[in-house]
């Protein structure tokens, strides 16, 4: 089992957050139990998945204090493509910038490459499915407070879950809570830390510690359209051969814009391209916004 599997079981427990979904009518929470909640709005986010094809133009920052790094993402129906823009805070080195040139140039160029990242980024979204398919029977559900529009959901590991793969043993040590918007039945944040040590194959694969935690906020960034705006994770274990491993995601986005549904990788890439020509010149006027990418 590789750090890149665990990495994967970490991940896709907050995946819930990577689909947009129609508004759907509010329901009479104080009359439907906590898990059947949980349940129609996880049908609800999965239902979505399948009928949504929008592509976004958003900015990232990632990273953590004197290591940060901020790109800028494009999605298109052939994978979505990046490219770095600063570094510390700083524009990047015209090494820097070569570099990310040629990256671009060679995904741009080459179907192997294009192919790749479109089997990965499918796998992710299968197990995301599968995942969240599993998450209303895998935790015991109650509900908390309710604040502007809000439902909050508190949810612990259900003892009588028996998980599936190894991924899905995430959420048989997982407890947390989640906040819902109760109009569209949209996650708004979840956060959640694991209270137990997950072994994988009985520890003979690896395990993650007891304490590893995580938390994600997602908005309405247009009428209809959620993204995550914060993805937070911070896992720590070992992996076969006692490889220690240090799952830890720190990423705000910003600035989301809808791009065109037919966008290609090398309309992308040029667009990434403009992008880092009108940041450059913005900072002479002291104005850093991210424009349309349908201007």
């Amino acid at each position: 089992m590789s750090g890149a599997v665990i990495r994967i079981a970490v991940i896709a427990v907050v995946g819930i957050f990577c689909v947009q979904a129609s508004s759907q009518p509010t329901s009479d929470v104080d009359q439907m139990p906590a898990g059947e909640f949980l349940r129609k709005a996880i049908d609800n986010e999965l239902k979505a998945q399948s009928e949504d094809h929008s592509h976004w133009m958003y900015r990232v920052k990632s990273g953590s204090p004197g290591k940060e790094e901020e790109k800028i993402v494009v999605q298109t129906g052939q994978g979505e493509i990046d490219r770095l823009h600063d570094v510390n805070g700083q524009p990047v080195t015209p090494d820097q910038d070569k570099q990310e040139e040629r990256r671009i140039e060679s995904l741009v160029h080459s179907p192997r490459q294009q192919q790749k990242l479109q089997r990965a980024q499918a796998e992710d979204s299968r197990r995301t499915q599968q995942l969240l398919k599993l998450l209303p029977d895998a935790v015991i559900a109650s509900y908390g407070l309710r604040r502007d529009g809000l439902v909050q959901i508190l949810f612990k590991p259900n003892p009588a879950f028996h998980p599936p793969s190894h991924e899905a043993s995430v959420f048989h040590h997982m407890a947390g809570e989640m906040w819902f918007d109760e109009q569209q039945h949209r996650l708004a944040e979840i956060e959640g830390h694991l209270v137990t040590e997950v072994k994988f194959g009985e520890g003979l694969l690896g395990h993650l510690d007891k304490g590893g935690e995580f938390h994600v906020k997602q908005a309405e960034v247009a009428p209809g359209y959620w993204e995550v705006t914060l993805m937070q994770v911070n896992m720590h274990g070992k992996v076969l051969f006692f490889k220690t491993i240090g799952v830890q995601e720190n990423e705000i986005r910003s600035n989301f814009q809808q791009v065109p549904d037919n966008l290609t990788l090398s309309q992308a890439a040029q667009e990434l391209q403009k992008q880092l020509a009108r940041r450059s010149a913005s900072r002479l006027v002291g104005n850093d916004l991210l424009p349309s990418a349908r201007s």
